[in-house]
């Protein structure tokens, strides 16, 4: 068994090689072939809590499992949010192959995962990003999003205006896109076509007036039920995909407060992102309609990625 680590992986892991990952591997879980567990998580103090997740990509794949600490809670400058090992193994033999840091497995293969749904679902003349939250996920998407679709345009707000600003200007120089901080939320997303919600907040940030009709929305900073980042209406108003119905269902807070408040119903979940990857299920159906990709992440997707990056160093070493 071998050991990836967080700088071999960012070496490895191209975004442009990951949105074709992730569009492959979702294709697969929604066309039955994988399997997965429910993600497990034991709340600890202070917010903090322990995930593990297992699954395989199907038969005769790789399958592995995730073990995960988020701390949200952490001081700027020190060690990232999520921290963890995904641990893959053979097969064949049933030997493990290989560990890898989670963090950048996660980082990179959500935001990829983020931008193969907005390829899908967003106006093909969608030309404006707004991105909600300044943490590792508001860097990743702002760096995935423009491999999948041209942006004029990147806008960011974020509850520290420094942080927000000094995100905006790394963004600038990575991407070469213009790109600005917001004092608001209505006003970072006034008007933009793309919207992607990577905060940590426990109540909703993004409510249906502030969205403009034909926008998509990436709904991806809460990852248990609990925490919401858009409101009930806004739910209502967009044709609503999950990156796993079963988990969507189980632990997407949007989806299950919109639900509990009979909001929506559970029929207001179209499908999985997989299902309109395979054509079963329609997308955006007209150039008005607000599309929403509610991301909790799974598994899947970690062994995905994880298994790329390591075919990719057995290649390069030759072995």
């Amino acid at each position: 068994m071998i050991f990836i680590s967080a700088e071999q992986i960012a070496q490895t892991l191209g975004y442009a090689d990951c949105i074709e990952v992730m569009r492959a591997a979702m294709a697969r879980l929604s066309s039955g072939e994988t399997k997965q567990m429910l993600r497990q998580i034991l709340p600890l103090d202070q917010g903090r809590m322990f995930g593990i997740m297992g699954g395989t990509l199907g038969p005769g794949g790789p399958f592995g499992s995730k073990l995960v600490s988020v701390m949200p809670h952490r001081a700027e400058g020190g060690p990232p949010s999520h921290q963890g090992a995904v641990v893959i193994f053979d097969p064949v033999s049933g030997a493990p192959l290989c560990q890898l840091e989670a963090g950048m497995v996660t980082a990179i293969r959500t935001a990829s995962a983020s931008a193969m749904a907005t390829d899908v679902l967003a106006r093909k003349d969608a030309r404006i990003l707004a991105i909600l939250g300044t943490g590792e996920q508001a860097w990743h998407h702002a760096c995935a999003l423009p491999v999948a679709r041209p942006f004029d345009e990147i806008r960011i707000w974020g509850r520290s205006p420094d942080r927000a600003r000094t995100l905006a200007e790394k963004i600038s120089e990575r991407t070469g896109i213009a790109c600005a901080s917001y004092g608001d939320v209505a006003g970072a997303v006034a008007d933009a076509d793309v919207i992607c919600t990577v905060t940590g907040a426990a109540e909703p940030i993004l409510t249906a007036g502030m969205v403009s009709p034909g926008a998509h929305v990436n709904v991806v900073g809460s990852s248990f039920d609990g925490p919401r980042e858009i409101d009930d209406a806004l739910v209502a108003a967009g044709r609503f995909f999950a990156d796993s119905r079963a988990s969507v269902l189980a632990q997407g807070a949007e989806l299950r407060h919109a639900m509990a408040s009979g909001a929506v119903t559970e029929a207001h979940l179209l499908g999985e992102i997989g299902d309109v990857v395979l054509g079963n299920v329609p997308g955006r159906k007209g150039p008005e309609e607000i599309t929403i990709y509610k991301s909790l992440g799974h598994i899947v997707q970690d062994i995905a990625a994880g298994y790329h990056v390591y075919e990719m160093i057995r290649k390069e070493g030759g072995q």
